[in-house]
């Protein structure tokens, strides 16, 4: 299973970007997905996840109403929209697959990790 993870890169705060993950090795449409980060220094954060089917979606506080998570089941990708960056959303950020598709908001609950994009917000 890989799951590698694109479109990162160094934005001024306030500015977007769109990360994708195209997953390969295993029935995409079959597994919740979602994107964590780990900020320099700090943990592994929960930020966004996505079910299987699309109709539900979470998001920790933080980012409501500036990220959003697609995704299309026909290409095996998951999307994450980050508008209104700001520094504090610098980090790696990372994409899991999990069988549950339940519970995703926790790390524990996931089967599959991809190797993550790097996002720099400058000030």
């Amino acid at each position: 299973v890989q799951l590698p993870a694109y479109g990162g890169g160094l934005v001024q705060a306030g500015g977007s970007l769109r990360l994708s993950c195209a997953a390969s090795g295993l029935t995409f449409r079959l597994y919740g997905m979602g994107w964590f980060r780990r900020a320099p220094g700090k943990e592994r954060e929960f930020v966004v996840a996505i079910s299987r089917s699309g109709g539900r979606t979470y998001y920790v506080d933080s980012v409501k109403g500036r990220f959003t998570i697609s995704r299309d089941n026909a290409k095996s990708t998951v999307y994450l929209q980050t508008n209104s960056l700001k520094p504090e959303d610098t980090a790696v950020y990372y994409c899991g697959a999990s069988y549950r598709d339940h519970g995703l908001s926790s790390p524990d609950n996931y089967n599959y990790w991809g190797q993550g994009t790097l996002v720099t917000v400058s000030s």
